[in-house]
This record gives structure tokens, C-alpha cells and sequence, in this order.
């Protein structure tokens, strides 16, 4: 019974909480997109590719991944983000698509008024890393078809 009066007496505050705290995840989203198709796009810019130096994946992904998006590709290195400036765009674009997991190696790919497609590598290269390398090569032929 306490608990029950409890939650009745904070859900008064936290509902209102919630309710902006997911109308600015979803406005920080809808500007995110507007400012990629307004300000990378018409620079033929619609990749944010975000890797780093781990030998597990680095070599396979500067030989096989980045050349497919390379000339189209805003570039972040997981390895130098001590040295991120701290109000970039491109930042903030994969702070918003990264989503704290899974996002190194990682490609994200825009197009006018759709959804990004994100290619998360790492549970691909985890499984390489178990002697399985099919899903490795089944994303980069996901990548291609949709490039």
C-alpha cells in the first residue's frame, strides 16, 4: 500500500518529465535529418563513417568499406575522440545514431526524407572473431546494394 501511494505521489513529476524528455529525442531527431538533407546532402555527403584503429576490423574496413564511400563519406575516427571538437556537427549526427552501442566500426547512410541505414559492424566482427566471417561480408554486400 505505501508503494502504491508512493508512485501516485511521483508520477505527477515524472510523467511530465518523460513526456519532454521524449518530445526533445524526437525533436533533437527530426533536426539532426533536416540539417544532414539541407547541409551534407546537396554536398554529396550522405555517409557518416565512424571506425578506428582496433586490428580486429582496421585493415578490413580502410580496404573494403571505406573505398565503397569514400568521395561521399563524412569521417570520424573512434580513436581520436579525445580531439572531437566539442559542438561538431558530425558529432552530434553520431551521437544521435550511435546510440551507445554497437556503433565502432559503423556506416550510416542518408537519403532525402527516408530513414538513415546504419551498418553496425561490431557484432559482425565479433563473430569473425569466432571463426565466422560470413556476416562480416553479408553487411558489405548490404552496404553495396544500397550505395
Amino acid at each position: 500500500m505505501a508503494r502504491f501511494a508512493f508512485i501516485a505521489l511521483l508520477l505527477p513529476i515524472i510523467l511530465p518529465l518523460l513526456i519532454v524528455g521524449l518530445f526533445l529525442h524526437f525533436l533533437n531527431n527530426i533536426v539532426i535529418y533536416l540539417l544532414v538533407w539541407m547541409w551534407w546532402l546537396p554536398k554529396g555527403k550522405d555517409v557518416l563513417y565512424v571506425s578506428s584503429e582496433s586490428p580486429i576490423w582496421k585493415e578490413y574496413m580502410e580496404t573494403e568499406v571505406f573505398p565503397l564511400v569514400a568521395e561521399r563519406a563524412i569521417v570520424l575516427s573512434w580513436s581520436a575522440r579525445s580531439k572531437w571538437p566539442k559542438w561538431s556537427f558530425a558529432v552530434r549526427v553520431f551521437r544521435t545514431f550511435g546510440r551507445g552501442r554497437d556503433f565502432n566500426p559503423m556506416v550510416v547512410l542518408f537519403r532525402p526524407f527516408r530513414r538513415a541505414r546504419i551498418f553496425r559492424f561490431l557484432p559482425a566482427f565479433q563473430e569473425q572473431k569466432h571463426g565466422n566471417s560470413a556476416s562480416v561480408e553479408q553487411l558489405r554486400r548490404d552496404l553495396i546494394q544500397v550505395l
